[in-house]
């Protein structure tokens, strides 16, 4: 039990890593959201992976499934936003997008 949670922690920070590397260095709008997904469902895995240790195991679980609600909830209103912005700037690049008023 001990070694599956070491592997699901590791599993759990390359996500991390690989999703902050992509906030970090990408500039397309949704390359990024995608890179906090990543980072959002590292979150999630640490969260199921420390629940088996806590007597009420529900409590972690129960937060993880309303931090994946809140990440689809994120995901769609920043994919509108994505959507108004290439609509008046014609561009999702993050570089080319220095003023934000309409």
């Amino acid at each position: 039990m001990i070694m599956n949670s070491y592997l699901f922690l590791t599993v759990a920070a390359a996500l991390f890593s690989i999703g902050l590397a992509i906030v970090l260095l990408k500039r397309h709008v949704i390359v990024v959201l995608m890179g906090i997904e990543l980072m959002l469902n590292a979150a999630n895995i640490n969260l199921a992976v420390f629940s088996q240790y806590d007597p009420n195991r529900i409590q972690g679980q129960m937060l993880a499934l309303f931090v994946m609600v809140v990440a689809a909830a994120e995901s769609a209103v920043a994919l509108a936003i994505v959507l108004q912005v290439y609509r008046h700037y014609k561009t999702v690049q993050l570089d080319e997008l220095n003023e934000l008023r309409f």
